[in-house]
């Protein structure tokens, strides 16, 4: 699927990796992909939705593929079926310069997303963390 413009990575843009990642539970993860589909980009709304990324825009689309001028607001890097079958890990957040610009930060963007299942990101369970293996000695 084509992209948007700006998505790469642009001066004065905010990243943050999730640590421990975030793990959105299986209720929540439906309600929040049901609702991203229906505020898609392409159908009047701001959200464009992939197996591994979920993209917000200041505007929606016209038709297929054409942002039309739309800017991206920021980005969510997600795992699917992680860590189990129904669950949804979120692992880094990215807010645009035009994001931080316009008030935007990783919490209130991830915290769009994640409100459509009724949580924050805050509030969301962590993955367990495993300490390190020993190192491998001769």
């Amino acid at each position: 699927m084509e992209r948007g413009p700006a998505e790469a990575p642009d001066e004065g843009a905010v990243s943050e990796v999730i640590r421990p990642a975030a793990i959105v539970p299986e209720e929540a993860a439906r309600a929040v992909l049901v609702e991203l589909a229906l505020r898609d980009v392409q159908n009047g709304g701001v959200w464009q939705s992939e197996p591994n990324l979920w993209s917000r825009y200041d505007r929606p689309w016209h038709g297929l593929a054409n942002p039309a001028g739309a800017a991206l607001i920021g980005t969510i890097q997600v795992a699917y079926g992680t860590p189990t079958k129904y669950e949804i890990t979120v692992y880094r957040v990215t807010v645009t310069r035009l994001g931080v610009d316009s008030g935007w930060n990783v919490e209130s963007l991830t915290d769009e997303a994640l409100g459509y299942g009724g949580i924050t990101l805050a509030s969301c369970p962590r993955a367990t963390l495993a300490a390190p293996p020993k190192p491998f000695r001769f």
